[in-house]
């Protein structure tokens, strides 16, 4: 883009360089001669004027084209919004657009616009995401990539589950998550993502970036792996593009100095177990053993569950859960019109409440919590400051029952269901995932090495948790339980609620949950942190422990 910039000053240039020389020697009209230079030099400057032309329309041009993509993608968007914005790769490559190509589109018609234009661009470009969020949406790419174990060409070419706009990524939103993973060393990334860019260059895409640029990302990359093999490969094939190419020349030599190394190493070991008389034949590898559940990492089994995989229950647990006609002991708000109640799971022990808060309500609550929906933060165990984490991607708010009555409304149908005090119960907090939203494993209770997680509250532990699903998720955002094997998918106008806490008092760890990345969907929900203080009567407390 920069060329148009430059070129505009060269012909103004060249025009006043001719017009210096024309008077400069102003007696034109006693030579014939000298008059048909002049000829040459208004041919050569309408030349000149047509290049400068042509490079203008060439460029509006290019602005025209940017408009009608960018005028079809919009009207397509804003038809859905939240359902768009709902496939990760459209929410990323919005966080790249305004940030870098709105930018880009600037520089080029700043030369030659309306004033208007450009200080209106420059004065929304203020709010416009920054380097941060676009590098967020990378990562929350990249997070997805590895929890649902999708391989680069399919979010590529936008072949996830469930999706309703369906988005291609070009070469160069490739190089970006690529470069994104390189500058957080993340090697791995880096290799799938150049590699990616590399395949769609050579499937004929057209690119301004060049495949040694990518090479050169996707060898160093590969070699931090330790695979030096491979390496040298990649980087012969760089060089057969551009033998000149200094790094490239140097590295191919080290690589082959490195295995040239490893296979002496490899050589003087197998020599040296030869002369001590050990067996060098190649063992077999003896199969291997299935590893019990709970040896297995919490990481690996929370995303095994958010992808539907893990432990199952077992028929005869199964056959232990049921569906009913819920009233609370004959709560009179539900003797004639009881809610339907399910058993999720039974250790601990979970239930779902079906067509508990309807659309209007949902709505309403929607409404209210955007004006202040805020980067959601978590309580820090040490120091017991709320403070923001990379664990947590979602945004929340809180709502109160004396600002609008639909929330008391809802507070007081939580009651009712539960049993439970709502007076001691923290306010209604909104949630909604961004892109690749999650809240990794947590407790929401506070353990016995926080003695003060909720101290300035006054209302003891939380009890029990309340959790309202205020939309469908399209592929991914399940609340998974890693210690147990529970996954509670998202149902629209449902609720799940467990209790935290024991009889007792003491904290049931088996209640350990998370939320699952958001792979396709836009997903809303709002919880309800019930508190010890008040429900001394109603939940009588036991002598058991863990009863």
């Amino acid at each position: 883009m920069l060329p148009f910039r430059m070129e505009l000053p060269c012909w103004c240039l060249l025009l006043l360089s001719c017009l210096q020389s024309l008077s400069a020697n102003n007696e034109f009209f006693s030579s014939i001669g000298q008059m048909t230079d002049l000829l040459y030099t208004e041919k050569d400057l309408v030349t000149s004027l047509k290049d400068y032309i042509k490079a203008e329309e060439n460029k509006l041009e290019r602005v025209k084209q940017w408009a009608d993509k960018l005028d079809l993608l919009s009207a397509t968007a804003i038809q859905d919004p939240e359902g768009y914005l709902g496939h990760p790769v459209n929410a990323f490559k919005l966080m790249k657009r305004l940030n870098t190509e709105w930018g880009d589109l600037e520089s080029l018609v700043l030369s030659d616009t309306t004033d208007g234009f450009i200080s209106n661009l420059t004065i929304q470009r203020q709010h416009f995401p920054t380097d941060e969020d676009q590098t967020g949406a990378a990562k929350a790419l990249l997070r997805l990539q590895d929890t649902y174990k999708l391989d680069a060409n399919t979010i590529s070419t936008g072949d996830l589950p469930g999706v309703k706009y369906k988005s291609l990524m070009t070469v160069e939103d490739c190089y970006e998550l690529g470069k994104i993973a390189y500058s957080d060393v993340d090697y791995y990334h880096t290799e799938l993502w150049m590699a990616q860019a590399l395949k769609q260059l050579e499937q004929g895409e057209e690119s301004t970036l060049d495949k040694v640029t990518v090479l050169d990302y996707l060898s160093y990359s590969i070699y931090q792996q330790g695979e030096i093999h491979r390496a040298l490969e990649y980087t012969k094939k760089l060089l057969e593009l551009d033998p000149e190419h200094q790094r490239a020349k140097g590295n191919l030599k080290y690589f082959e100095f490195q295995l040239e190394k490893q296979k002496k190493d490899a050589e003087d070991g197998a020599q040296k177990e030869k002369e001590q008389g050990k067996d060098t034949t190649e063992k077999k590898e003896k199969p291997k053993k299935k590893v019990p559940n709970h040896l297995i990492p919490e990481r690996t089994k929370y995303e095994m569950l958010c992808r539907g995989e893990g432990i199952r229950m077992t028929p005869r647990r199964q056959s232990r859960l049921f569906c009913r006609y819920y009233d609370n002991n004959h709560n009179p708000m539900y003797v004639l019109a009881p809610v339907k109640q399910q058993d999720e799971w039974d250790r601990p022990y979970i239930v779902r409440y079906l067509d508990i808060i309807s659309d209007k309500e949902m709505d309403k609550v929607k409404q209210l919590a955007k004006p202040r929906l805020r980067r959601a933060t978590i309580s820090n165990p040490i120091t017991g400051v709320l403070e923001t984490a990379p664990y947590r991607i979602s945004k929340s708010a809180w709502l109160t029952g004396y600002e609008d009555p639909m929330i008391d409304k809802i507070n007081q149908r939580i009651e009712d269901l539960t049993g439970l005090e709502m007076d001691t119960a923290e306010e209604l907090q909104v949630a909604n995932y961004g892109v690749g939203g999650q809240y990794e494993p947590h407790f929401d209770f506070g353990r016995k090495d926080e003695p003060d997680a909720f101290k300035e509250l006054g209302t003891g532990n939380r009890i029990a948790t309340w959790l309202f699903y205020m939309s469908d998720v399209a592929a991914g955002g399940a609340t998974v339980f890693p210690d147990v094997g529970a996954a509670v998918w998202p149902q629209k106008g449902t609720a799940v609620f467990w209790y935290n806490l024991f009889p007792s008092g003491e904290g049931d760890y088996s209640t350990r949950h998370a939320a699952c990345p958001v792979l396709v969907g836009n997903k809303w929900v709002s919880n309800k942190w019930i508190h010890e203080r008040g429900q001394e009567w109603r939940r009588p407390c036991s002598l058991n422990e863990t009863e």
